[in-house]
C-alpha cells in the first residue's frame, strides 16, 4: 500500500516535471523567435532599387512603417498647429474637396504684412505629408506663377532629379529649379517618400537634397569644417534631424538659376540669415504700401530647434515627432508624422518623468507666451508700415524714408521668422524672444526716425 502510494507520487511529480520541463522549452523557443524577429525586422518581399519611388511598394517591406506614413491624411489641431478640415466644393482647376483654413483670414494683419505679395492671396494651415503635393499645386498662389524650385520641398524629387540628371542629382536639380512650377510638376508623382530619406538597400538615412548638402557644408565651413560631406560624416543621431531639416528650413532662389539655397553662411540665427541677406541687397518683393524692400521668411524649424534646449541635449527632431513604437517584438519608429503634443508618452515621457498634463501646460505656456509677444510685435509692425504709408503719401523726399524702409524690413523679416517657425516659440523659447524684442526695437527705431524728422521740418 506503502509502495503504491509512493508510486503514485513519483508519477504525479514526474508529470508536472515535465510539464514544467514542456512549458520551459515553449517559453524558450518563444524568446528566441522574438529575438531572431527582433534582429530581422522585416521580411525581404520585394526588391527595392534606387528608383522605386512608389511607397506603396515599400510598404510590402514595411508595412508598419507604411501604415503610419498613410495616417498621416489625418488632419488634427492642437492649439496652435496642425489643421482641421475645412469642405470645399472641387472644381476643375482645384479637385480638393477638402482644404485647411486659412491663416491671413485667422488673421488679417498677415495679409497687410505681406502685402503686394503671393502670400496675401493665400496661405492656410499646415497639413500632413499627405497633402504636402496637393496643397502646393492648387494653392491660389500659383497664379501669380512659381518657379520648379518649389517642388523641392513638396515632393519625392530623389528619382525625378537623378532622371534629369542622367545619374548626377546635382545636375538634375539645377534643371528642375529652372522650369517653371507647371512644367517641374510633371516630373513629380508623390509627396515626400520613403526613397527620400532611406537607401533602398541598407535602409540607411540619407540626405538627398542637394540645397540641403550645400547649406550644411556652408555652415560648417564657418566653423573651419572644409568641405563637409553629410552623408559620410554625419551620425545617425544628427541623420534623424538632417532628413527632416532637409525641407524644414529657411531659403532663398538664388540668380535667375532659381537655384534653391538655405543662407546659412553666417549662421542660423534669424539675425545672422538677415545680415546674410543685406549683404547680398536680396529682396523677396517691395511692399507694396511702403515701398520697402522686404523679405518672406519660410518654415524655419531647423534653425530654430537648432538654438533650443532640445538641440543641446541633442535630441533629433525623429525623437519627438516620430517616435519610437513597439510592435509585437519590434521596436519601430513611428511614420505618422505629427506634433509630439498628440503623442506625449512616447514623445516626451521617455525622458521627463511628469504627469502629462504638466508637461501639456508646460508647452502651452511657452506658446501662450510666445503667441502673446507675436500678437504685440504684429500690432507694432501694422503702425510702422501706417506710419511709413502716411509720410510717403506726405513727401517722397523725406530724408529718414529710406532708413524707416529698413527698419521695416529687418523688423517684418525677425517678426516673420518667429511667424513662420511651426512650434510657437516651443523649439527655442528664448530665442524666439530675443527676435521677437529685436523685431519691436527696430520697429521703434522706424518710428522715431520718421517722427524726429517730422519735427525739425516743422
Amino acid at each position: 500500500m506503502i509502495l503504491k502510494k509512493k508510486i503514485v507520487l513519483w508519477s504525479f511529480v514526474f508529470i508536472i516535471l515535465m510539464g514544467a520541463t514542456i512549458l520551459s522549452v515553449v517559453l524558450l523557443v518563444d524568446i528566441f523567435e522574438k529575438k531572431q524577429e527582433s534582429k530581422n525586422p522585416f521580411y525581404r518581399v520585394v526588391d527595392l532599387t534606387h528608383e522605386t519611388e512608389d511607397p506603396v511598394i515599400w510598404g510590402k517591406n514595411f508595412p508598419h512603417q507604411y501604415d503610419g506614413y498613410k495616417r498621416t491624411v489625418d488632419q488634427i489641431r492642437t492649439r496652435y498647429g496642425g489643421s482641421e478640415a475645412i469642405p470645399k466644393t472641387p472644381s476643375d482647376v482645384d479637385p480638393r474637396s477638402v482644404v485647411a483654413q486659412s491663416k491671413i483670414e485667422e488673421d488679417p494683419r498677415l495679409k497687410r504684412m505681406w502685402a503686394g505679395y503671393a502670400f496675401s492671396i493665400d496661405f492656410r494651415e499646415e497639413r500632413g505629408h499627405a497633402f504636402m503635393l496637393d496643397d502646393q499645386t492648387y494653392t491660389e498662389r500659383q497664379k501669380v506663377g512659381q518657379p520648379g524650385t518649389c517642388i523641392n520641398c513638396h515632393a519625392s524629387t530623389y528619382v525625378p532629379m537623378m532622371k534629369l540628371g542622367k545619374g548626377n542629382i546635382m545636375h538634375g536639380f539645377e534643371q528642375l529649379n529652372q522650369m517653371p512650377y507647371s512644367e517641374a510638376r510633371k516630373w513629380v508623382k508623390h509627396p515626400v517618400t520613403c526613397i527620400d530619406c532611406h537607401d533602398p538597400k541598407t535602409m540607411e538615412l540619407r540626405v538627398t537634397r542637394p540645397a540641403f548638402m550645400e547649406g550644411i557644408a556652408s555652415y560648417k565651413s564657418k566653423d573651419g569644417i572644409k568641405n563637409y560631406e553629410v552623408n559620410k560624416t554625419a551620425t545617425r543621431q544628427e541623420m534623424r534631424t538632417f532628413v527632416c531639416a532637409q525641407c524644414h528650413v529657411e531659403y532663398y532662389f538664388k540668380g535667375k538659376e532659381k537655384r534653391l539655397t538655405y543662407p546659412w553662411s553666417k549662421g542660423l540665427k534669424g539675425d545672422e540669415i538677415l545680415a546674410y541677406y543685406d549683404d547680398l541687397q536680396f529682396k523677396d518683393w517691395v511692399h507694396k504700401e511702403t515701398g520697402a524692400d522686404v523679405l518672406k521668411a519660410q518654415h524655419p524649424e531647423f534653425e530654430m530647434w537648432s538654438q533650443g534646449i532640445h538641440a543641446k541635449s541633442n535630441v533629433s527632431c525623429s525623437d519627438c515627432h516620430m517616435p519610437y513604437q513597439r510592435v509585437g517584438a519590434m521596436k519601430i519608429t513611428d511614420h505618422h508624422v505629427k506634433s509630439p503634443l498628440l503623442t506625449i508618452t512616447r514623445s516626451c515621457q521617455t525622458c521627463h518623468r511628469l504627469p502629462e498634463a504638466e508637461l501639456r501646460a508646460r508647452v502651452e505656456t511657452i506658446q501662450n507666451r510666445t503667441f502673446e509677444m507675436r500678437n504685440r510685435t504684429m500690432d507694432a509692425l501694422m503702425e510702422l508700415i501706417s506710419d511709413i504709408k502716411a509720410t510717403k503719401e506726405l513727401s517722397t523726399i523725406h530724408p529718414n524714408l529710406t532708413k524707416a524702409r529698413n527698419y521695416q524690413r529687418k523688423a517684418q523679416f525677425l517678426l516673420d521668422f518667429v511667424e513662420a517657425e511651426n512650434s510657437t516659440g516651443f523649439h527655442a523659447p528664448q530665442e524666439a524672444a530675443r527676435l521677437l524684442n529685436q523685431s519691436l526695437d527696430y520697429i521703434r527705431k522706424g518710428q522715431v526716425s520718421l517722427r524726429k524728422n517730422s519735427s525739425t521740418q516743422k
